[in-house]
């Protein structure tokens, strides 16, 4: 089976290719100056030249709060680009794995996390673009594709929350950090992991929509705290505020915890806990800072 993961100059593609790798499957980087999701004839000589049994779309725009002033550009990247890959893959035969978000909902008044099935409700420009994909993807290509949403990514790629405590922590006496939102920090490595899991049984048995965050949820000054402390350094110096004093264009979710009952519909297990994976994944992110 030949592999094409998309968008795979970035964080999350950097690590869907080199998990794939890793597992000896034969695989192909296309990062963004290589293929434009949103131009055809692009995708056409990227399916000729490299014939996918599989693609794994990670290409998207995610300026969430440049998105609410240039929606129509960021549809263009998470909407109508998603509508123009399934409809190649389905003319060339291929399947398609595609990454979307926690921002599909609005996050507003929930206290448990929200199941696949539940319906969404976008409050964010950015929130709208993701569902679009989302959509389209499945009415493309509804019995060979599977959407996995994602949240509150970290890894040694790229910027990251996690990041930029690490490098905040040597620089900054103390930090106030967000208090009053919930959710699932997830290692980008983790979602990597799954998605290579997942691939062989889409359109066998895989279909539809999952969750890929880590289980358990935690708030950012939590997180924040975790990451200190693993530091060696005193998490005390992380002061709790609310969202409000980050104020931003595009608003945040105050729960997006995200439930994971499908993986166990098709024999896979839960994801494990976000705090095993920030143990394992911050030396890494630590050593990539330094």
């Amino acid at each position: 089976m030949r592999w094409l993961v998309t968008g795979a100059g970035g964080m999350l593609g950097r690590d869907v290719v080199a998990e794939l790798t890793r597992r000896g499957a034969d695989v192909v980087a296309a990062a963004r100056a290589d293929l434009d999701l949103t131009e055809p004839a692009s995708l056409e000589e990227a399916f000729a030249a490299h014939r996918p049994d599989l693609v794994v779309n990670c290409a998207a725009y995610t300026a969430v709060d440049d998105a609410e002033t240039d929606e129509a550009r960021a549809l263009e990247t998470n909407g109508e680009g998603p509508r123009l890959l399934a409809r190649t893959c389905a003319a060339h035969g291929a399947r398609l794995i595609h990454f979307s978000t926690d921002y599909v909902f609005d996050g507003a008044g929930r206290a448990e996390p929200y199941p696949e099935d539940h319906p969404p409700a976008p409050r964010t420009a950015y929130g709208r673009t993701k569902l679009a994909g989302e959509r389209a993807v499945l009415e493309e290509l509804p019995d060979d594709s599977a959407v996995l949403r994602t949240a509150w990514l970290y890894g040694v790629h790229g910027r990251s929350f996690v990041r930029t405590m690490i490098e905040l922590e040597g620089r900054r006496d103390t930090l106030d950090v967000v208090d009053d939102q919930r959710g699932q920090p997830t290692w980008s490595a983790d979602v990597a992991a799954r998605t290579a899991d997942l691939g062989p049984l889409v359109g066998r048995g895989a279909t539809g929509v999952f969750h890929a965050t880590s289980s358990g949820e935690t708030t950012w000054y939590s997180l924040a705290r975790e990451v200190f402390s693993l530091l060696g350094a005193d998490p005390d110096r992380i002061r709790p505020t609310g969202g409000a004093a980050f104020a931003r264009p595009a608003p945040r979710p105050a729960y997006s915890a995200l439930a994971h009952g499908r993986w166990q519909e098709i024999g896979l297990p839960a994801p494990r806990d976000w705090r095993a994976a920030l143990h394992e994944a911050l030396p890494r992110i630590a050593k990539e800072s330094s």
